[in-house]
């Protein structure tokens, strides 16, 4: 089959390059493996493979010995998905598994007319910003649960009890936060640092609705917007060299945390400070190098990022010893996705919309699955979230979660 020899061929060039293989049957439509389809229960995963594009119509690979690293986040999740494939097989656990390669010549609509799609009891798509609304639609219209793996937004849906958000939304991060920093509110002083900006103000104001939401003493908390060319002069008069002081960056903008938490690493030496960022920090490596020595920076991040359970370290060797490689986070998460969900709608079969909330087969993450309610007064839910915030402390390259 030509798209076989596609995959084999990228498995090849994955291994090579010391990044992860990847091993299908079709582009557009895989089943694996083939002693699990005798079941009724059918998931099918929407992931971007690009295996078209790799190849051009004489069947030749593009890029010689290189291998492009947008091609890596599907291909990385998929290895993941193989792998919790093989688990579920070894407990005899049958399900029907499809793969769809959203980034196929085929177009949307012809996507999702495959039977791989309409005959799914439950899709799980790692996606682009404008596919999230028409395979939210799309499900919503089946009744069938539509998991969004990787977009941290909602793109504006409401009323759609299928759909479900693992990666969480920046709404819930700041609940997460506000948490954590009320939490530390006797031991060290807070304030907030931002700057002007739309994305800014939406922020402060989902830290402002948490606030109003709880009840008793609140922390009130005092913001501070600096200039675009905010020195460490800027901060000092919000330090104190007696005690603590915990700086939140109260903005997405990476190179805003890079700044602010280089600035506050000098700081450091003299004025006792620790520094909360957002989720978007979890991607910054620069953070371990030696510019931010014995600054302590937490975040927050809806997956468990440790991985010292016996599953991760087996997985972590397999990697070393087979591949010569180390797994990404995508390789986590496509194994815990397709674990989880899978034991769940083989369990649940069509009832598995009902149990979604379930905390049930958790792998690395404690998923805390909740239904939205964005008007609280129509009391109509919207669709559902991973609630679940891990609040993590990385300090001179190691990480650990503390909440």
């Amino acid at each position: 089959m030509r798209n076989y020899s596609r995959l084999f061929f990228l498995t090849v060039v994955l291994i090579s390059s010391l990044i992860v293989p990847v091993l299908a049957q079709d582009s557009a439509l895989v089943t694996l493996p083939q002693q699990l389809t005798k079941k009724k229960q059918v998931v099918t995963f929407l992931l971007p493979l690009y295996l078209d594009s790799a190849f051009d119509a004489g069947g030749q690979y593009r890029f010689g010995k290189q291998f492009p690293r947008y091609f890596l986040p599907g291909l990385e999740f998929y290895e993941g998905v193989q792998l919790a494939i093989d688990s579920l097989n070894k407990e005899k656990v049958e399900l029907d598994v499809n793969v769809i390669d959203t980034r196929s010549n085929r177009n949307l609509q012809t996507l999702m007319q495959d039977p791989a799609v309409q005959n799914a009891n439950l899709l799980v798509g790692h996606i682009g910003n404008n596919e999230v609304r028409p395979w939210a639609d799309f499900a919503n219209k089946k009744q069938v649960p539509f998991v969004n793996v990787n977009l941290p937004n909602d793109a504006g849906i409401t009323n759609n009890p299928y759909m479900v958000i693992l990666n969480s939304t920046l709404a819930t991060h700041a609940q997460g936060i506000y948490e954590y920093l009320e939490k530390k509110r006797n031991q060290a002083s807070i304030i907030v640092f931002t700057r002007n900006g739309a994305q800014e103000t939406r922020l402060k104001g989902y830290l402002n609705d948490v606030e109003k939401s709880k009840p008793g003493a609140q922390l009130k908390l005092k913001y501070v917007t600096l200039p675009t060319d905010f020195e460490a002069a800027n901060l000092l008069p919000y330090l104190d060299s007696t005690k603590s002081t915990l700086a939140v960056a109260g903005s997405l903008d990476v190179q805003f945390a890079r700044k602010l938490a280089g600035h506050l690493a000098e700081l450091n030496k003299t004025y006792p400070v620790q520094i909360m960022g957002m989720p978007t920090w979890d991607g910054i490596r620069d953070f371990e190098s030696d510019e931010y020595k014995d600054l302590e920076i937490f975040y927050t991040i809806p997956f468990n990022p440790v991985r010292t359970d016996s599953l991760s370290v087996s997985i972590t060797n397999y990697f070393r010893d087979k591949l010569f490689a180390r797994p990404s986070d995508m390789v986590f998460r496509g194994y815990e996705v397709m674990y989880r969900f899978g034991k769940m709608v083989a369990d649940q079969g069509p009832n598995l919309a009902l149990g979604l909330g379930e905390k049930k087969y958790q792998v690395f993450t404690d998923f805390d699955i909740q239904p939205v309610l964005l008007n609280k007064q129509e009391q109509q839910l919207d669709y559902f979230e991973n609630k679940k915030m891990y609040v993590v402390k990385l300090l001179n390259g190691t990480i650990t979660t503390v909440n």
